[in-house]
Formats: structure tokens, C-alpha cells, sequence
């Protein structure tokens, strides 16, 4: 299924783990939907205060910096807003509490697609990658249903069941979208975490290369690959 026949949406909610993995998991697609009209927001779950191979950084400056660059380039794709959990980098646990303030989230901003990273990608390395897509999930359960997580209810926000789920980076696919048109911005976006990027023709070169071949399977120029859940 192409992404692009499902109907733009109109609130999309990004769980990743770092800054920086929603322009790498799926900017372009996010940058098509905000040129659509969508309203996208992303929630970062931890500091990314670890990524660095500069031995003089330290977590604190790392963490700030990230969060200015993960601003900016949400402003390149077009995202309405920026969250931070500011949880340590490498330590994110699907705890209660961490699926309480996701699915708090949800029922906030009511989103019609939910997008984050899948758990279940074989040989997924980094722990905060395995435990926010879980996390994510499990938070999306709980948002549905009043009976989960009471405080939520006597607060006043009501149940959401998210229509769609997103995973990114999946081994086996069920939905693509076509980049064609806004693999610029993806790479425009990727570009402004200075602290992470190096070689930028290289990696420029390479995210177009294995846009070229996702989109080769699907009979497109360049596309991003997805695992779709449905919930309705």
C-alpha cells in the first residue's frame, strides 16, 4: 500500500527516541505531509546527550545543543512543534511512567497517524530505539481505552484509538511512501545536526541510495518504507 493513498492526514505524532530520528526515519514523508497542510509533531524521548565522539563534550552541552538542532530542523520539514522527555540517552525504559506521558500525548493532540520506531526490527542495536517503539505502543493501548491510566480520564482527556500506526526502519515493509518530491527537504533537515553529520556529500549520497531502493521494489524514483497497523 502507498502511503500517498491514504488521505493526507491532519495531526500526525512522531515518537522517536533521539533527535535526529525523524528526519533519518522518515523525513521525507513528513515533509510531504507538512506540504499537505498536516500539522506534525514530534515527541523526543531522550537528551541524545551520548552521541558524540568529541571527547571534550560534555552531556550537558551535547543535550542543549541537540535540542536547538532538532528545532531547526523540524522547522525544515515543516513540524508544528517540538516536545523533549529529556531522558538519559542509552537508559529510556518502557516504564509505566514513560507510557503515561506518551499517552497523555495522544489524547492531547488527538493524532489520526502515529509514527515511531519498530521494536521488532531484527538487530536493532540501540536500546532506546527497541524501548520507545514499545513504549510508543504500549502507550497507544493505553490512550484508547478509558480504564487505562485513570488519572488521564479524571483529568479530562478522553480515549483516542490512533486510526494508523507507522513504523519506520522495518525489516519487512506493507506501506511505502514516494520522496520523489521532498528528499531535498529530508536531507536539508538531516543537515542542520551539525553535532551528528559528517562526510555531507557521503551521507547525501547514501540516503539517497537507499531511498533509490526502497522505491525500485514499488516502481518508484525514491520512497520510505513502513510497517502499517491498522486500529479501528
Amino acid at each position: 500500500m502507498e502511503i500517498g493513498k491514504i488521505d493526507s492526514p491532519k495531526t500526525v505524532l512522531v515518537v522517536a527516541a533521539h533527535p535526529d530520528d525523524p528526519e533519518f526515519g522518515c523525513g521525507g514523508t513528513l515533509a510531504r505531509w507538512a506540504d499537505q497542510g498536516c500539522r506534525i509533531h514530534y515527541l523526543i524521548c531522550t537528551a541524545g546527550d551520548k552521541g558524540s565522539k568529541d571527547l571534550e563534550m560534555t552531556s550537558e552541552r551535547l543535550a542543549a545543543l541537540r535540542e536547538g538542532e532538532q528545532r531547526e530542523a523540524a522547522r525544515r520539514i515543516g513540524a508544528a512543534d517540538v516536545v523533549f522527555m529529556r531522558e538519559p540517552d542509552g537508559e529510556f525504559e518502557p516504564s509505566l511512567r514513560n507510557r503515561e506521558r506518551i499517552a497523555r500525548h495522544i489524547r492531547e493532540l488527538t493524532p489520526d497517524v502515529l509514527v515511531t520506531h519498530d521494536p521488532w526490527r531484527r538487530y536493532q542495536l540501540h536500546p532506546d530505539h527497541r524501548n520507545v517503539g514499545m513504549c510508543a505502543l504500549d502507550a497507544m493501548v493505553a490512550a484508547r481505552d478509558h480504564l487505562y491510566i485513570p488519572q488521564l480520564f479524571r483529568e479530562g482527556l478522553m480515549p483516542h484509538a490512533v486510526p494508523e500506526i507507522l513504523l519506520y526502519g522495518p525489516d519487512t515493509a506493507n506501506c511505502w511512501a514516494d520522496i520523489s518530491g521532498s528528499v531535498d527537504r529530508k536531507l536539508d533537515a538531516i543537515r542542520a545536526h551539525v553535532s551528528q553529520v559528517t562526510r555531507i556529500q557521503e551521507l547525501d549520497d547514501r540516503i539517497r541510495e537507499r531511498a533509490r531502493q526502497a522505491g525500485k521494489a514499488h516502481g518508484l524514483p525514491l520512497a520510505e518504507e513502513f510497517y502499517r497497523i491498522e486500529q479501528r
